[in-house]
Formats: C-alpha cells, sequence, structure tokens
C-alpha cells in the first residue's frame, strides 16, 4: 500500500454506507473509496438487498407502535452500554462490580467485550440471554412463535437439526400449562431454540435451550446439572446444563410455581 493509497473500507464504513447513516460529504468520500474496492461493492450490494427484502417482508410491521415490552429492553440494553462506556472512561475509577467487564475492553478491545464476559461465566450469559429472549417475546400478541404447535412435530425436528441436538417438548398440561410453538433464535456460539407455553389465564412461561461452551461435559457431574435461580428484570428463571446443553425455563411467576415446572421440564428431557 503506498502513501497515498487509502486504507480498505472497514465493516463500520460499509454498514453507515447501507443504513444511510452519513452526510453528503462523508458518503461521497466512502463511496469514491467504494469504487476502488470490488470486493467491498459486492458486499454493499448485497447488503441492499437484504434490507429491501426485509424491509418489504415487515412492511405492515413498520408502521405499528413499538411494543412497550421491546422498548423497556432496548432501554436496558443502552443503560448497559452507558455503564461499559463509562467504566472504560474512569478507569481506576470503575465501581468493583464492573472490573471484569472492564477487563474485557482492556483484554480485547470494545468491540469483544461481552464475548470475554461470556467467556468467563458461559452458565450466567446464557440464562441472561434467556431472561431477554422471554422478555421480548413473551408479551408479543402477533408474533410470539414462529412455528405454532399445530406443527410441533415439524417444529422439533427442525430446531434439532439447527442445533445440532435432539430436542423434546415437554409436555405441562399437567401443571397447567399449553405449548404455543417456538422459534430459532441467536446465541454467541451458534443457533438456540425457545418454546413458549401458555396457561389458561394467559399466563407464559418459555424454554430456551442451546449449547453452552465452556462448561464442564461430565455426565455423572451433579455441581453441572444442579438447577440454578437467576432473575433479569421481572423475569425469573431456573436453568441447568447436562453435559455441555443448557436449559432454562424463565417467566414472570412466583418463585416455588416456577421451581415446579422446572422440576417437571427437567424430569422430562
Amino acid at each position: 500500500m503506498t502513501r497515498n493509497t487509502p486504507p480498505p473500507l472497514t465493516e463500520d464504513e460499509l454498514h453507515a454506507l447501507v443504513d444511510e447513516r452519513l452526510d453528503a460529504v462523508q458518503r461521497a468520500a466512502l463511496e469514491s473509496r467504494l469504487a476502488q474496492e470490488p470486493q467491498a461493492q459486492a458486499t454493499v450490494a448485497q447488503w441492499r438487498h437484504q434490507r429491501v427484502l426485509l424491509q418489504g417482508l415487515y412492511a405492515d410491521v413498520g408502521d405499528e407502535e413499538a411494543p412497550a415490552h421491546l422498548v423497556s429492553a432496548t432501554q436496558r440494553v443502552n443503560a448497559s452500554r452507558q455503564t461499559a462506556q463509562q467504566a472504560w472512561r474512569w478507569g481506576g475509577l470503575a465501581a468493583s462490580v464492573l472490573l471484569s467487564f472492564a477487563a474485557g475492553w482492556l483484554a480485547h478491545g470494545p468491540q469483544n467485550a461481552a464475548n470475554a464476559l461470556a467467556a468467563r461465566h458461559p452458565a450466567a450469559e446464557f440464562v441472561r440471554q434467556a431472561g431477554l429472549a422471554y422478555a421480548v417475546y413473551a408479551p408479543e400478541v402477533r408474533h410470539p412463535v414462529e412455528v405454532t404447535a399445530a406443527e410441533q412435530a415439524h417444529l422439533v425436528q427442525w430446531l434439532s437439526k439447527r442445533l445440532g441436538h435432539p430436542l423434546k417438548v415437554p409436555d405441562l398440561s399437567a401443571q397447567g400449562f399449553e405449548l404455543v410453538g417456538g422459534r430459532l433464535l441467536p446465541g454467541d456460539t451458534g443457533a438456540r431454540a425457545q418454546f413458549m407455553f401458555q396457561a389458561t389465564g394467559g399466563t407464559r412461561i418459555t424454554l430456551y435451550l442451546g449449547g453452552v461452551e465452556g462448561t464442564p461435559a461430565a455426565v455423572n457431574s451433579q455441581e453441572e446439572t444442579a438447577f440454578q435461580f437467576a432473575t433479569e428484570g421481572k423475569t425469573s428463571s431456573f436453568y441447568w446444563v447436562d453435559q455441555g446443553f443448557g436449559y432454562a425455563l424463565s417467566g414472570q411467576v412466583p418463585r416455588d410455581t416456577l421451581m415446579q415446572l422446572a422440576r417437571a421440564v427437567y424430569q422430562q428431557l
């Protein structure tokens, strides 16, 4: 690369072009550099095509008011980011509870801090994601699941294939909960699944499943399969890891009720 040759376009710059987050001067400068990079041109074209497809797919949703639960989840994420940014700026003044997160910033850079935290506490990060997934989808009226209970066989087969692990839907009808359906979700290192159940009064719980890397895989490990309790906002979860595969039952129900449901799930899986 000569002194006068600009550096290759970064992914952040390409995203800024596709998302139209630039003023006229910035856009012209990046488009000038883009003209010299055929591979980057192809990437931008592909992303723009995907953007158009997604906008068309959810065109009817765009005019709807943002659900309150989704706004709340977004606010919690933004608050966490602001806290992390403050810890980075303050350095030694950061509170002790943020030290492990700040260490991720120092060791890996800002973009990998979340991955560093998840690597240290994979099960805790797993259940945190389960709680967030519940908060986003449990209150949903029109689209709570991707595949409904009417297609349970297809749902289980599809999610088992995507997760690379045989799945089974527990029967919670004796506890007053019927299957609504399920969906595929992203995880830190691969796909995750969520099954949703609903009681007659409308109360919902979700079973979140997926691989949890970095945890012991001993078959007879009592510590591994022991129930753990966690909360994420108003959502409570009982979770456990069995041979490197995690399960988290989440809901806004009393702890004793959730524990009974978790035991029923565990006994069937």
